[in-house]
């Protein structure tokens, strides 16, 4: 039975932009402003879509986020998002695709609102959606449902005409607690063994536009 929406929302590094340099690095540029050895990039990008870990105390050894790691990790992107973020192949059309058929778009992303507007407007997607929602706009970042519940109210879309498309789980169980549908894809830094895991951009463009 097909399935009308009027959100799709996504989750941004490892869906729609190939940030794994970046982030690897950022991370380990505020490990060395705390005074800590670099991880391996293979680590890195192995724990950062993991929901059993609290990520702060994992990569920076602190029971939380502080306003420090924020600023270093903005200045790390501000500083070389310009030669490390790649669009994946296909994006720039889905979105243009997604627009045409009059959808809103929203991302939902655990990364920082600065380092999130700095990344999408560079790559050239940033007019695309209607809203946007950062680690540090919420409460709770994802697992937690604050952000999609964020941009479902802001938006004014009930929860049965959203979407979440994202690559890890962290954002499978964000969209089980808030209640709307998801769809994985498997281009991203997470390994998956999903049954309905989405294998290329065109694969989903085709699956979005065909259920649209």
């Amino acid at each position: 039975m097909t399935k009308t929406y009027e959100l799709i929302i996504f989750d941004m590094d490892g869906t729609l932009v190939n940030s794994s340099v970046t982030i690897a690095n950022a991370i380990n540029y505020v490990r060395k402003q705390l005074g800590f050895e670099p991880m391996e990039n293979e680590r890195i990008l192995l724990h950062v879509n993991d929901p059993s870990i609290d990520p702060a105390r994992f990569f920076y050894h602190a029971p939380r986020f502080e306003r420090d790691h924020e600023r270093w990790f903005s200045e790390y992107y501000t500083r070389n998002h310009d030669r490390e973020l790649v669009l994946y192949d296909g994006i720039l059309e889905l979105l243009e695709a997604l627009k045409e058929r009059g959808l809103k778009l929203a991302v939902a992303t655990n990364a920082y609102r600065k380092s999130t507007i700095e990344s999408l407007t560079h790559l050239g997607i940033f007019v695309f959606f209607d809203a946007i929602t950062c680690y540090d706009d919420v409460h709770k970042g994802k697992p937690y449902p604050d952000m999609l519940l964020k941009l479902l109210d802001e938006l004014q879309v009930p929860k049965e005409k959203a979407l979440f498309i994202g690559d890890g789980p962290r954002d499978e169980m964000a969209a089980e607690r808030a209640g709307i549908d998801y769809l994985m894809v498997d281009w991203g830094f997470t390994d998956h063994t999903h049954n309905s895991v989405i294998h290329t951009v065109d694969g989903l463009k085709k699956r979005l536009l065909r259920e649209e």
